[in-house]
């Protein structure tokens, strides 16, 4: 079976964030990554070269596959900043109507900038994920 091309990794955060060459996109990056380390009460980490994620959880499918994946995190692209982990769970959609200007697609969450939403909604939206993803672990 394939690995999974998502995987953690031992590059630094710091640097990372701190090569961001907009500094709008490195400020909210580095916002998004604390705002993400305080609720889920994990250090930030590198999943691949661009992605800063949060705890991590063991999968396994049906068909045999499994493996590790960040528990939620982001990206910060140069056209968005890519939210992962945040949705599919009861009450997200209630919470995606109050955020703000956003957009979604395939589980991920784009946001152009901080700016455009309510932050205390997206801290609501990251600990309610959290906090369903692992009671969702836990029931496993």
């Amino acid at each position: 079976m394939a690995e999974n091309k998502t995987q953690a990794t031992g590059a630094g955060v710091g640097a990372f964030l701190g090569g961001i060459e907009d500094g709008v996109r490195r400020g909210d990056a580095e916002a998004l990554a604390g705002l993400m380390e305080r609720v889920s009460g994990c250090p930030a980490m590198m999943w691949g070269p661009a992605i800063v994620g949060f705890d991590r959880y063991h999968y396994r499918y049906e068909s045999g596959r499994e493996g590790e994946m960040l528990l939620v995190g982001f990206s910060p692209r140069k056209a968005a900043l890519v939210l992962y982990g945040l949705l599919g769970w009861d009450g997200a959609e209630a919470l995606l109507g109050k955020l703000g200007k956003h957009t979604t697609g395939k589980g991920c969450l784009y946001l152009k900038k901080l700016a455009d939403v309510d932050l205390a909604v997206l801290e609501e939206l990251v600990r309610a994920a959290v906090a369903a993803k692992r009671a969702a672990i836990l029931a496993r």
